[in-house]
């Protein structure tokens, strides 16, 4: 498939920092069309005017059905139809299972799961509910579906049990869901993102940064935005690419804490 004609949903995608900004900023400049699906409706906004006439924002909680299902609709609408769909929304999760004061509370691990796992569910499948209907390419394809895990779903740090749990389910669930979409066209591939300059990692201190880049073998350097949609794009017109996780590292391999 070409970018050029890429009608993309993609969530998490307000912050100018993001990883799915720059995933819509990629879709854009190659001429196709962006939804931006987030729930900071400020750089929402702001972002979806800076992208132009062809990037459209909607307020979306990815947890809720209702809320993805009215999001999913709009974007058909304004873009004419979608053919990617792109899941960077998320949230850290941070804290061990015993604090300090008391063990985790359940809620908390729980809504973790909501917005990583479940959010990203109900994208994949609103979205490829629409893709079905797409007329397919000369390869039979419709659609391309990519969620972000992390390299956390593999070496989880102490105090990443929920987001471990999380992203460990987005990798679980990616090759069931290319299976069963195989019938109409469909792909289903993640990234798995090491150390990004993520909105969270640009409010560190600069030591901080540098720091975390050291640990990274080659380049040893944070990774960029624009780094993970290079590689997005790469997916979207590579048709073998299909039930894979594909770890977006620089070989780093994260230590217990």
């Amino acid at each position: 498939m070409e970018l050029a004609s890429a009608k993309a949903v993609i969530t998490g995608a307000a912050s100018t920092h993001g990883l799915g900004f720059a995933s819509a900023k990629k879709v854009i400049d190659a001429g196709g069309y962006a939804a931006l699906l987030d729930v900071n409706d400020a750089e929402g906004a702001q972002s979806a005017a800076e992208l132009g006439e062809r990037a459209i924002y909607i307020h979306t909680d990815v947890s809720s059905e209702t809320d993805v299902q009215a999001a999913i609709k709009k974007a058909n609408e304004f873009m004419g139809g979608i053919t990617l769909a792109v899941n960077c929304a998320g949230v850290i999760g941070a804290a061990r299972a015993l604090g300090r004061e008391a063990p985790m509370p359940g809620e908390f691990f729980l809504n973790t799961l909501k917005v990583n796992l479940l959010g990203s569910f109900l994208v994949a499948k609103e979205a490829a509910n629409v893709m079905q209907h797409n007329e397919p390419n000369d390869d039979g394809e419709r659609g391309l579906i990519v969620s972000t895990a992390s390299i956390a779903a593999f070496e989880g740090q102490i105090g990443q049990v929920s987001y471990s749990a999380s992203k460990g389910g987005v990798v679980g669930m990616t090759l069931p869901l290319a299976r069963e979409f195989a019938r109409v066209g469909i792909r289903v591939n993640v990234i798995a993102p090491g150390i990004f300059m993520t909105p969270m990692v640009a409010g560190m201190t600069p030591e901080l940064q540098a720091s975390l880049g050291a640990q990274v073998p080659f380049p040893s350097r944070l990774g960029r935005p624009e780094e993970y949609a290079d590689l997005l794009a790469s997916i979207y017109g590579n048709a073998m690419i299909n039930g894979e996780t594909i770890r977006l590292d620089g070989a780093i391999r994260m230590q217990p804490k």
